[in-house]
């Protein structure tokens, strides 16, 4: 039911890639010019740690490898 709702549709390098721009998003909440804009980075964050982009399944669009399906070919 949860991959109907949230599909694993993010690769690795994706997924490091919004890690540490979420990281770096929050850590501009703090550090730096400590605006509230920095909380953004929950966004990126939380869709990297989980694997899902809403936004990709919407558009259709996957970065992490197809998973292969077994055709019982033989």
């Amino acid at each position: 039911m949860i991959d109907k709702i949230l599909p694993q549709n993010e690769g690795t390098v994706d997924r490091v890639a919004r890690v540490i721009i979420g990281v770096a998003l929050i850590l501009l909440a703090f550090v730096g010019p400590k605006t509230p804009w920095g909380f953004l980075g929950i966004v990126p964050l939380v869709t990297g740690l989980i694997g899902s982009c809403p936004l990709y399944t919407v558009l259709g669009l996957r970065t992490c490898p197809m998973k292969a399906k077994d055709g019982g070919g033989a």
